[in-house]
């Protein structure tokens, strides 16, 4: 969803890019309005050792954005900073986003004895980005959870304070695609161009394809695990987890020469297995000075399943392939730099007449290399997860959070224009030190030219590994009776770090970004550091 936004962008008439128009004025505005309504009505009973909770309801979500700007040029002087001050108009621009869904849900949970659990839910939402014959979708759930601690033959075994089985599968939907880095609202939906006047007659170029059978994506969730606390002092989760996508919405592309780049569509099924673990352990306990430790871990495994009408979508650098990890880098191969010349050398290979690949071979030819592309691995981790201590003693307590990732990938756009950048007076990266100068040396990357062009290699992939320490936070609670001797009943002093430091292989790269691999111009997280204090009375 956009944010709303206020903007002023002016270009002064005596330097700059504007002087030729004797100024630029750009003045937008956009807000955004949303509501939700819930009915909600629940029961809730007890029967000896039976308990019943049931809940129904309905909600409705409406979201509107609407955005407006205008931009003159021409001003008498400078320091003018209204669009009446301005003589052209060169443009203006306003447009409405719409976005509704509609749920109908109910949930049903029974306990006996406080050892066996079930539950059930289900529920129809209709969404406005689908056409309406395909606009609900129906959903459900179902779930148990065993204390086998609670179980008479567990009553010996005094260091086991709680043992739990459960297990889980439901699915759940998703109406959600990306059109660009925004979401699509009108997903179905053709649009037209009407920019494309006819003499004094109104004209329209169609811009988009619609598709009335796009429907709901489905995920498809089975979970089962164990929980356990031992000794008092031990808690531990550990749960398996595998979740299938079906009917995926993706940007289905087409040949340019169609007249469209691709279409909104239902593409294919994947999915997703992993495991997810929490530790929590009281090192220090019922003592002056307490320490709590909590290690989260977590790993992923993906696979596409199928796609609609073809084996594979190729976009750019990257792949979506059946039986592959969803966008997985797709690049030549870097084969290492020429010691004589300087040049950028690949593997590539040559195809018969029947498809089968021949031996592979070094060569210099960026064509060649750019037609034997090949998977790269993927910017999915081996293991992500967090660390979190917690410290107590008398009034003062401290935590400290940390999260790290280790395995995957990262193809880092902007680093790569720093290297491989083609004209002159751009950026580049002190890296570019290590490049390839005199015949005999011994490098990765080659020499520097100006108007050369580059292709993207495997040399390209950074490792995506980090640890980041994300939050330090320091509290001390002055004694009570200190405080009700001055007539207050608490007060509490704190200092708060937030995205403390980051360890990665490049710095300046975030590869906390996304999981998809790619970034794009932009800070890494930015460090903050307050104080404050809390006093009650």
């Amino acid at each position: 969803e956009e944010p709303s936004v206020r903007k002023l962008a002016y270009y002064n008439p005596y330097n700059g890019n504007s002087v030729a128009v004797k100024g630029t004025i750009q003045k937008a505005t956009a807000r955004t309005f949303s509501y939700t309504f819930n009915q909600l009505l629940t029961y809730d009973r007890k029967f000896g050792n039976h308990h019943f909770e049931a809940l129904v309801g309905h909600e409705f979500y409406k979201y509107r954005y609407d955005y407006l700007s205008a931009t003159k040029t021409g001003f008498p002087f400078g320091g003018l900073y209204e669009l009446d001050a301005a003589t052209t108009i060169t443009g203006a621009s306003s447009y409405q986003n719409n976005y509704a869904v509609q749920s109908v849900l109910s949930r049903l949970n029974y306990d006996f004895a406080d050892k066996y659990y079930l539950s059930a839910s289900f529920r129809t939402d209709g969404s406005s980005r689908f056409y309406k014959d395909n606009r609900w979708g129906k959903f459900w759930s179902v779930g148990g959870n065993w204390r086998i601690s609670h179980e008479s033959f567990m009553s010996d075994i005094t260091w086991i304070n709680n043992l739990s089985l459960k297990a889980s599968y439901g699915v759940q939907g998703n109406d959600a695609i990306l059109s660009g880095t925004k979401q699509n609202f009108y997903a179905w939906q053709s649009f037209y161009d009407l920019g494309y006047a006819n003499s004094s007659m109104s004209g329209a170029a169609v811009t988009s394809l619609e598709n009335k059978e796009l429907k709901w994506e489905k995920n498809a969730n089975l979970n089962i695990g164990i929980e356990a606390k031992l000794f008092d002092r031990v808690s531990a989760t550990i749960e398996w987890y595998q979740r299938k996508t079906t009917d995926m919405l993706m940007s289905f592309p087409m040949a340019s020469s169609l007249g469209f780049d691709g279409y909104n569509k239902n593409v294919g099924s994947m999915r997703n297995t992993g495991i997810d673990l929490t530790l929590g352990v009281d090192i220090f306990k019922d003592t002056p000075f307490t320490w709590n430790l909590t290690l989260l871990g977590s790993t992923i495994k993906n696979k596409v399943l199928q796609l609609a009408d073809k084996p594979e979508i190729i976009s750019g650098s990257y792949i979506i392939r059946e039986g592959e990890t969803l966008y997985s880098f797709y690049t030549a191969t870097a084969a290492g730099v020429d010691p004589a010349t300087g040049e950028q050398l690949y593997w590539a290979w040559d195809t018969d007449e029947n498809g089968v690949k021949g031996k592979k071979y070094i060569t210099n030819d960026m064509a060649k290399a750019t037609a034997c592309k090949e998977i790269q691995g993927s910017r999915i981790p081996d293991l992500y997860g967090s660390i979190n201590n917690t410290f107590k003693y008398k009034g003062f307590d401290l935590s400290i959070l940390c999260t790290y990732s280790i395995g995957g990938k990262v193809l880092d756009g902007i680093y790569n224009n720093l290297l491989y950048g083609n004209y002159v007076g751009q950026a580049k990266s002190k890296m570019l030190e290590r490049a390839w100068r005199n015949p005999g040396d011994i490098t990765d990357l080659p020499r520097i030219e100006i108007g050369k062009s580059y292709i993207i290699t495997d040399n390209s992939l950074i490792d995506a590994s980090y640890f980041a320490i994300k939050n330090i936070a320091l509290g001390y609670s002055l004694p009570s009776k200190w405080m009700k001797s001055i007539g207050f009943d608490s007060a509490r002093l704190t200092a708060t770090a937030d995205n403390v430091v980051l360890f990665n292989r490049l710095k300046g790269m975030d590869p906390q970004y996304n999981f998809t691999g790619g970034t794009d111009f932009g800070y890494v997280p930015v460090r903050t550091i307050s104080f404050g204090i809390d006093i009650t009375f």
